[in-house]
């Protein structure tokens, strides 16, 4: 719609084609329904790619906040909730109802629903079949989107037309999504479901977690809170992010892990900081001297009681009954482990929770193949990629409309007006 709206509003003929029949589905469920429409924050350190500068165009073109001032053209009252996170006041449908009415300004011509059958070289055009007749275009977008969400409609249409015109795609997977973990390790942790603190996370780029590492502690320091280079390593992406992490019957889920998922390959580990703001040894052992307080007590002071009386039952060296015990009891070496294992606890997921639970795809159309200025594909004139559709992932927060956003827009400006 973004690239329809902008092209009709330049003078061009355009024709959207849309498979759903209920338009903009993703927007409407996004942001619990409230749609986190961009962040203010965005900048091109927000997105994953494996040509990470491509975006660079697109989001300097076409900022936030000039998403911003068309949402406000409309009428429609926003707030940022979280982190540079803005989102309407009401409802999501009045995004959908914004850019509708800019693709109505422009004379887009809508086919919704309306499949398309097959994409075929016609000459110099494009001759789209589908299922409401043909259509011969001399420019066509791919505006298709990724494969998250498949119950609302989402494919792999895009990368399937990349590949027959003989563009290479990086291998798509979910991202912002919740990571499992093999069932037996993970039943001691299963009973946590709903409890949620605030953590630091970080991949493991390049390197895999120890055997066994599966749903355990590993005492291997404490987390340093910084940034780490988003591109170290044997061109690997690590990063770190200060989140909120949610326990689940399967494994864990939270913006947190959402924001790590992205990063995250299979065979690597992760770690996590549970108790991110404190240090945890130097806190224990001042603490210790005279305490008459368990220790189970001591960390349910910083935990949610569920998590420090599950941790304590399955932390290895200190017994079953080690929340009985009493601090000064514990032994110096003993919470030093203990404070460790809080700081750094590693885990080895087993895979995520899928397309399904996935907000977005990684990977995509390869964007060393297309115009960064205007989206075009470099060896097929007239072809053109956008969105979630190329190789191009933001992080959780608004990031993904705002590629979006601005994809569409550099895309909108750049199609010729020859007929």
């Amino acid at each position: 719609m973004m690239a329809a709206a902008v092209a009709g509003q330049r003078g061009l003929r355009v024709v959207l084609v849309d498979h759903a029949a209920r338009l903009a589905e993703k927007i409407r469920i996004s942001g619990g329904g409230r749609c986190n429409f961009t962040n203010i924050g965005a900048t091109p350190a927000n997105f994953l790619s494996q040509n990470p500068h491509f975006c660079r165009s697109a989001l300097a073109a076409y900022t936030p906040r000039d998403f911003i001032d068309l949402v406000e053209k409309h009428g429609i009252r926003w707030h940022e909730k979280h982190r540079g996170q803005l989102f309407c006041d009401e409802s999501s449908e009045s995004i959908i109802a914004m850019l509708k009415r800019e693709c109505d300004e422009g004379g887009v011509a809508w086919r919704m629903p309306c499949s398309v059958h097959e994409i075929a070289r016609d000459g110099d055009a494009f001759l789209l079949r589908t299922s409401q007749g043909n259509i011969s275009a001399r420019q066509l977008v791919m505006a298709s989107g990724g494969m998250a969400i498949p119950q609302l409609g989402a494919t792999d249409f895009a990368l399937g037309i990349a590949r027959q015109f003989g563009l290479k795609v990086v291998e798509p997977r979910p991202a912002l999504v919740p990571l499992t973990f093999d069932a037996q390790a993970w039943q001691p942790f299963a009973a946590l479901s709903g409890v949620a603190l605030e953590v630091i996370v970080k991949n493991d780029a390049g390197s895999a977690a120890p055997a066994g590492a599966a749903a355990t502690a590993a005492a291997a320091g404490a987390g340093s809170g910084k940034r780490r280079n988003p591109r170290a390593g044997a061109g690997r992406q690590q990063a770190e992010f200060l989140e909120d992490l949610l326990f689940t019957h399967r494994g864990l889920s939270g913006p947190a892990i959402l924001q790590i998922s992205s990063f995250w390959d299979p065979g690597e580990a992760i770690h996590v900081d549970l108790a991110p703001h404190q240090d945890l040894e130097r806190d224990l052992l001042a603490a210790k001297s005279g305490s008459r307080q368990q220790l189970g007590t001591v960390l349910a002071g910083l935990w949610p009681k569920r998590l420090a009386d599950r941790w304590l039952a399955n932390i290895d060296g200190m017994g079953e009954d080690a929340g009985a015990l009493r601090l000064a009891d514990v032994p110096d070496k003993a919470l030093r482990r203990l404070a460790g294992q809080i700081h750094c606890w590693t885990l080895l997921p087993d895979g995520t929770a899928g397309y399904k639970k996935a907000e977005v795809m990684r990977g995509g159309v390869d964007t060393r193949g297309l115009n960064q200025k205007t989206m075009e594909a470099a060896t097929v004139p007239g072809l053109y990629f956008v969105g979630e559709a190329v190789d191009v992932t933001g992080w959780l927060g608004g990031y993904n409309f705002q590629w979006a956003w601005a994809s569409g827009v550099a895309c909108g400006r750049a199609l010729s007006a020859a007929v």
